[in-house]
């Protein structure tokens, strides 16, 4: 049995990975400030997860919770394009500051490896399609850029420490537990609750840009991939289904499995927000044997279901 630390443990991926931890049995330890993560996420784990609360950009006993360990799976963050454009300097110090500091720590204490939650807004605008893991990064906004200073951090504590890293450039995540409450939050879990109370949505732009939704148990099975599988340290991997679905497409489905017609609203694009962005998963497909089993139909499914019956 292994021991593995999940930093935002509290958030909805790490939530999700620590569910699927315990279900295989492992022993689990959740980091989080709860600052973005929700305790309630937790909260059927409790007794079966150990829980510390603590920031790791600023906790001076990092090391000590990470001791022991044998797998960082790194999900703390401030996970939000918006949220980076109006104050770049604090999600930077979440993000940048604090994956260095974990980082420094893991390599104090000898974890096995480290696997790093990273983005599909690293790629930027690029108009080649699908986005793949050889193209020059080009981000439009400071948490892309975050983002990308976080994995080259892990290349470099690899090649000068080596400290095994592996870095999953998750696209579009979407599921039960993602926070509808936030307009910050994922477009599905904004989407899905309105069209189930029979608000209308917006739309940033003409909804014809595209997204390769990627359902979480899907990102799960990747994180767990990666902490086990050889000859991947210091790489990095695109984490999706492979396949483009714009929003008016989305919000068409929604409808249909609601059994709804609401029309969206329409309005001008946000900044930072790309285009078209649809995932090359080959070199994933490869190196980690990453196979997503749910798509996005099936996923989109559960997901209204879940809110249905969690949201009044």
């Amino acid at each position: 049995m292994a021991v593995y630390v999940v930093t935002g443990g509290g958030g909805f991926i790490g939530s999700h990975i620590v569910e699927e931890l315990l279900r295989r049995k492992q022993t689990v330890k959740v980091i989080d400030n709860f600052s973005t993560g929700k305790r309630g996420n937790l909260k059927p784990f409790s007794g079966a997860a150990e829980i510390i609360d603590a920031d790791i950009a600023e906790s001076s006993a990092l090391a000590e919770y990470l001791r022991g360990a044998d797998y960082v799976i790194h999900q703390a963050a401030i996970p939000s394009v918006p949220k980076s454009i109006i104050d770049p300097l604090k999600s930077h110090h979440a993000n940048v500051d604090g994956t260095l500091r974990l980082l420094m720590a893991c390599r104090e204490v000898g974890v096995r490896r480290v696997v790093y939650a990273s983005s599909s807004s690293l790629y930027g605008d690029s108009p080649t399609l699908p986005k793949h893991e050889g193209m020059l990064p080009n981000p439009l906004s400071p948490y892309g850029a975050q983002k990308l200073f976080g994995e080259i951090y892990c290349q470099v504590f690899w090649k000068a420490y080596g400290l095994e890293t592996v870095s999953l450039r998750y696209f579009n995540v979407f599921g039960p537990r993602q926070d509808a409450t936030s307009q910050y939050s994922g477009v599905l879990a904004l989407f899905i609750p309105a069209i189930l109370q029979g608000r209308r949505p917006t739309i940033y732009g003409d909804g014809l840009q595209s997204r390769d939704f990627t359902y979480v148990q899907n990102v799960v099975e990747a994180n767990l991939l990666a902490c086990t599988t050889t000859g991947v340290a210091g790489d990095a991997f695109n984490i999706a289904c492979g396949d483009r679905i714009t929003v008016n497409s989305m919000v068409q489905q929604i409808n249909n499995i609601t059994g709804k017609n609401i029309v969206a609203i329409y309005t001008d694009p946000r900044q930072g927000d790309i285009k078209h962005s649809v995932a090359d998963i080959t070199k994933a497909r490869e190196k980690l044997a990453y196979n997503p089993q749910i798509t996005f139909e099936e996923g989109l499914r559960r997901t209204i279901e879940w809110y249905r019956e969690n949201i009044s």
